[in-house]
């Protein structure tokens, strides 16, 4: 893309893992609301159950990292913490009812697996006790391969894992030690041949926008991660954000790449991997063609939550549990307290650790249908939008910021192609397909909330 075009849209826009964005979401909203919001998610759509354990322990802080994650200093917290989560799960359990399926159980952090691997059989047993699956659910986790050893691997499959993502960020090892990340204990190669040998398909993520990155060094990397044949690749953007990790003032230090830089980073490897085989979905995942991401971008039904995409199939109302969880209802959202002390205290005194929430009115649902469908399969058609939602083109239009201007300049800026039917994302756009769904969003008419950049 041309100079201009980059700095014209590299600015802050929200990423829009949800919507509204969680920074929008108010302390006013109160436990009884998330309680009821619980019950009623019993008679809403989608049916299924998915479900999200918040691990937050790391035992090294990366300086790049925008998770909410604590430095693993007390066995002795860590423990509690894991037995409130536990204790957190059996309060809203009984709340779901049981004629629904789990679809989809996803750990995140910090670090799910300082954790030993007893303890993620214990949580993963709860759930299965409490509740059928579907055939095939997705079962993930987010692992550092840095502190990982061989019985650990070889166990996450026998205790109901079938997804790994494997945060590599960059095969450089100058670049992980400006970055403080600890380098894979054992070779990425080997993990995934035993993986696969166990039928578990693998993600590997890296990161593009860190300091002593360059074009020649990045493209290097991801030749490496095509040659593993992993069945994901995914390339996060990073996202400067001092203001939420202070420790990202340290990369400032050494140096980031210029927003030119970075686009080519991307593009780079994007068409290596595409050249490789693999096949883009939504913003920064490459796929193998029977992978079934595939198959949902090509049927135009690619879902995505706070854990990332995820097919139809796989997709669940969203039952958070841990510290600044998020749960994603049909109608509403609900994040936990961010205070590990306070979260396990609430949850001995058995209240709902609920810190702030939102409840969707029938035009920010509309909103949130048109956005997603333009974050995960790049484009929206006005007429299955209205049939959705039982209404017009017209009115689904009302609903939004519809500009003709503001759309005219994005497709004259070679963002989108538009018609009477919808709008599409162009392909070598896709970076910026969060500036095409700001465009459309009354929410950033008057904000003064804060964003990352998308590059």
């Amino acid at each position: 893309m041309k100079q201009n075009i980059l700095n014209k849209y590299s600015v802050p826009v929200p990423r829009y893992t949800s919507y509204p964005p969680a920074n929008f979401f108010s302390p006013a909203y109160t436990t009884e609301q998330h309680r009821h919001a619980v019950v009623e998610s019993n008679n809403r759509e989608p049916s299924h159950i998915s479900i999200y354990i918040h691990l937050p322990f790391c035992f090294q802080m990366c300086y790049y990292c925008g998770c909410n994650a604590f430095l693993l200093t007390d066995k002795t917290t860590a423990s509690k913490y894991v037995e409130a989560v536990k204790k957190e799960m059996q309060m809203i359990f009984p709340m779901l009812s049981k004629d629904h399926k789990v679809s989809q159980i996803h750990y995140g952090g910090g670090t799910p697996t300082s954790y030993s691997f007893t303890v993620l059989k214990e949580i993963n047993d709860l759930i299965f006790n409490e509740f059928d699956c579907i055939e095939n659910p997705e079962i993930a986790i987010e692992c550092h391969p840095g502190y990982m050893t061989e019985e650990y691997w070889a166990t996450l499959p026998e205790i109901g894992f079938n997804r790994i993502s494997i945060g590599v960020q960059d095969f450089n090892r100058e670049v992980l030690k400006a970055s403080r990340r600890k380098p894979s204990r054992l070779e990425i190669g080997e993990i995934i041949v035993r993986l696969h040998r166990q039928k578990v398909s693998v993600n590997l993520d890296f990161i593009y926008g860190l300091p002593l990155q360059t074009e020649a060094s990045f493209a290097e990397t991801i030749r490496e991660a095509i040659d593993l044949k992993p069945e994901r690749i995914v390339t996060f953007s990073y996202a400067h954000v001092p203001w939420v990790n202070p420790l990202q003032k340290k990369l400032e230090e050494v140096g980031l790449p210029t927003v030119t830089e970075k686009e080519k980073l991307f593009h780079t490897a994007s068409g290596l991997l595409q050249e490789a085989g693999y096949r883009p979905i939504g913003l920064d995942h490459f796929v193998l063609p029977e992978d079934e991401l595939y198959t949902a971008v090509q049927e135009k039904t690619l879902h995505r939550n706070f854990q990332g995409y995820c097919t139809r199939r796989t997709t669940g109302q969203v039952y958070a549990f841990g510290v600044t969880g998020i749960s994603q209802l049909a109608a509403s959202y609900s994040q936990n307290t961010k205070d590990i002390p306070t979260y396990i205290s609430q949850i001995e005194r058995e209240e709902l650790p609920v810190l702030k929430g939102y409840a969707l009115n029938p035009e920010e649902q509309i909103t949130r249908e048109v956005i997603s469908s333009l974050m995960c399969n790049n484009y929206v058609s006005w007429q299955e939008i209205a049939t959705s939602f039982r209404t017009t083109p017209e009115k689904v239009k009302a609903t939004l910021n519809y500009n003709e201007k503001n759309l005219t300049e994005l497709e004259e800026d070679g963002l989108i192609d538009r018609d009477e039917e919808g709008i599409r994302v162009r392909p070598e756009a896709t970076p910026f397909v969060r500036n095409v769904a700001a465009s459309l969003d009354k929410l950033m008419l008057h904000t003064d909330k804060q964003f990352s950049k998308p590059m």
